[in-house]
């Protein structure tokens, strides 16, 4: 598995965010080697953060259904853990389960 899949992933969500008209910082972004009978990936956790906008609103929205592009690797399941919203900042927690494609 190549090292940088969590700087992959990083990349990708931010092209998709950047797509739907919304900036994106990583705040934490860490990852752990998976397997299972048939797949080899990794299970990341993220944390991002963005400006309040309508465009960020509707990429989080649909980010469970977004085709995240990452050299190598699928993204097999995302799910939004936690949504903080305050007046300047809107937090994200990530979990994101990707698999080797071959």
């Amino acid at each position: 598995m190549a090292r940088d899949v969590g700087a992959a992933l990083t990349r990708g969500l931010a092209g998709t965010a950047a797509h739907a008209g919304c900036s994106i910082d990583v705040t934490a972004n860490d990852w752990r080697r998976w397997a299972s009978a048939t797949f080899t990936g990794a299970r990341h956790r993220l944390s991002l953060a963005g400006s309040p906008s309508a465009a960020l609103e509707n990429w989080i929205g649909r980010l469970g259904d977004l085709d995240v592009p990452m050299p190598g690797h699928l993204v097999a399941d995302l799910t939004v853990a936690a949504v903080r919203r305050a007046p300047q900042r809107v937090e994200v927690d990530l979990e994101v389960l990707t698999v080797e494609a071959d």
